[in-house]
Order: structure tokens, then C-alpha cells, then sequence
């Protein structure tokens, strides 16, 4: 956990959708919460051995409250079934303050994709958006309506005729057409996608396909997409501060190998989407597994994120 870290009350634990509960957390000392921005996250201490990332749903004028939602997951790694089953009303948890590697911009006209969960901070943009009295269009897909969260919410808000629902189980006219709604958009629009990678994939590649420019489509991804990993290999780090060395083997990631070695760095999602340990690199060949970093960012080849990218040269030299 962030050494800047506080202690909430949850106040609210809910059924928001099928296999999603609703969590509010309010302060215990004071009246108000740091304040936060659209897209931010906080990281929730569920136990002191298990710590996750969830973004924050509520609109961000709010000071009174935090609020999360999150999927049971049996898939995962292990958060989000901790979350439905240990967590409850009542109950104080440490969280960190909020950070945001997902900010939202100033547009003349912004396109909203939710996916699923990813509904989270997307809302929390819908929120702001409208605060500001900004044009934007929210599309809002899920499997069905029973699975998506907050739909009597948006029905109910006041830019409710700002969002449109996709269910899968749903009419053919309703279902979303990425290629209409992209190739119909004005050159001065932005996009912002959460959801799952495959949604997140194909938001990004039909753009590409329409003519958007990479700095127009702005993601986040709540869990990496899977990586091959069995032609993984060893390799040597060493810290350029220290001069230490330290082999990282086949099977571990780099904060694994520095940790076993007295290294300790700071981490959050560990699948190379949140930012946390970004670290610079002074030399050796760096191979990206993230999905933090923009394309341009990569090539550099000179910051990495340690959680998960390896290197292709027997050594690497970290600005540590």
C-alpha cells in the first residue's frame, strides 16, 4: 500500500448487477475525501497480504464518498472473489489516495465505451462530462441487462439521452456498430475505452481502420491480456546506484528478483496497466509486455515497467 494511505468506512454494500456488488466507502475521521479526478482509481487494501485496484464510479464533485464496483471474477487473481466474499458493511479498510492514469481531456466532443465492468470509470467521465456541459456519447455494452451495472442509474440521470445500451442478448438494432459510429465521427473527436482487452482490441483496432489517430483513442485495461511466456529466459539486472546484480530467472518477474533480494518496489496491478513501477532504463533491450505505455514510449526504449516486461539482452541497467 502507498505510504500516503487512509482509513474508510463501508458504508454501502449492494448488488448492483448479476455477479457485481457496489461498494461506498466514507471517511472516519472528518467529513470530506480527497478530492479526485474522472478516470481515477483507488487501491483497496482488502486484506494486508491482498492489495487491488478499482476506479471510482461516483461523480467527482462528490467529497462525501467513494464508490467502487467490481465483478466476481473466478478467473482472477484472487480480488475480486475477496471483495464479494470478505468485505462488508460496516467493516474499515486502508486505501490509497486517488490516482488517475486515465484522465480525461477537453474536447469538443467526446465518445464513451464501456464494456462490461469497465462501466466504472467511464461513468465517473459521463458524470464529469456533463458537469462541464460538454457534448459526448456514452455506449455502454454488456452481455445482458441483468449484467450491466447502474443501468436505472443512467436511465435516470440527468444526460440519460447521452447514452446508449448494447446488450448481446439484445434486437439487432440495438447492438453496437463500431464501424458506423467511428467512420461517422468528426476529426476533433476523442474516444475513451474501458472493458475487457478483447472490447478494449477491437474499439482500438476499428479506429485505427477509420483514420483515428493514436492520440485521439485513449484505454484503459483493467487486466493484461494473457502473454506467452515459455520461451521466457533468464537474465541479469543491475541497479546502477548500487552497482548491484541481480539474476532474474525464467519464471519470475524482475519485482520478484529485486524483492528476494532486499529490493523492494512499489506495485499495484503487477500486469503492467496501472503505471506504478515505472522505471527508467539506462541500457539494454527492453522487452514491452505492458499495456501502460504508448507506442512511441516503447521505441524509446529508456523506461519499462518491471511488473511484467523482460529484457532481450542478457542485462539490463535500471536508474535504481
Amino acid at each position: 500500500m502507498d505510504k500516503k494511505s487512509l482509513n474508510v468506512r463501508i458504508a454501502r454494500c449492494a448488488t448492483e448487477a448479476t455477479d457485481i456488488v457496489g461498494l461506498e466507502f466514507i471517511p472516519t475521521d472528518g467529513d470530506t475525501l480527497p478530492p479526485f479526478t474522472a478516470g481515477a482509481h483507488i487501491d483497496i487494501a482488502i486484506r494486508p497480504d491482498l492489495v487491488r485496484q478499482y476506479s471510482l464510479c461516483n461523480a467527482p464533485s462528490e467529497t462525501h464518498r467513494y464508490h467502487i464496483a467490481v465483478l466476481r471474477d473466478p478467473n482472477s487473481r484472487g480480488g475480486s472473489v475477496a471483495v464479494h466474499e470478505e468485505l462488508r458493511e460496516g467493516q474499515t479498510v486502508q486505501i490509497s489516495y486517488p490516482r488517475n492514469h486515465f484522465e480525461l481531456g477537453d474536447h469538443k466532443h467526446t465518445l464513451l465505451f464501456a464494456g462490461g465492468i469497465g462501466v466504472t470509470p467511464i461513468m465517473c467521465m459521463a458524470e464529469e462530462l456533463h458537469r462541464r456541459g460538454s457534448s459526448f456519447t456514452m455506449h455502454y455494452g454488456a452481455r445482458s441487462s441483468d449484467r450491466a451495472a447502474f443501468v436505472d442509474r443512467l436511465h435516470a440521470s440527468p444526460f440519460s439521452e447521452n447514452v446508449e445500451f448494447h446488450f448481446d442478448n439484445g434486437p439487432d438494432e440495438q447492438k453496437l456498430n463500431l464501424t458506423a459510429i467511428l467512420r461517422g465521427a468528426s476529426r476533433d473527436t476523442h474516444l475513451y475505452v474501458c472493458g475487457p482487452s478483447g472490447f478494449i482490441e477491437a474499439v482500438k483496432s476499428e479506429a485505427a481502420a477509420a483514420g483515428w489517430s493514436t492520440d485521439r483513442v485513449h484505454f484503459e485495461y483493467f487486466g493484461a491480456p494473457a502473454v506467452d511466456t515459455s520461451n521466457d529466459g533468464s537474465f541479469e539486472v543491475r541497479l546502477a546506484r548500487s552497482g548491484k546484480a541481480i539474476r532474474v530467472e525464467a519464471d519470475q518477474s524482475i519485482v520478484h528478483a529485486l524483492a528476494c533480494n532486499g529490493v523492494k518496489v512499489e506495485t499495484s496491478c503487477e500486469q503492467g496497466v496501472c503505471g506504478t513501477c515505472l522505471t527508467r532504463v539506462l541500457e539494454g533491450e527492453i522487452e514491452h509486455r505492458d499495456h501502460y505505455l504508448l507506442d512511441e514510449e516503447k521505441l524509446a526504449n529508456n523506461q519499462m515497467m518491471i511488473c511484467c516486461s523482460r529484457s532481450k539482452t542478457p542485462l539490463l541497467v535500471l536508474d535504481m
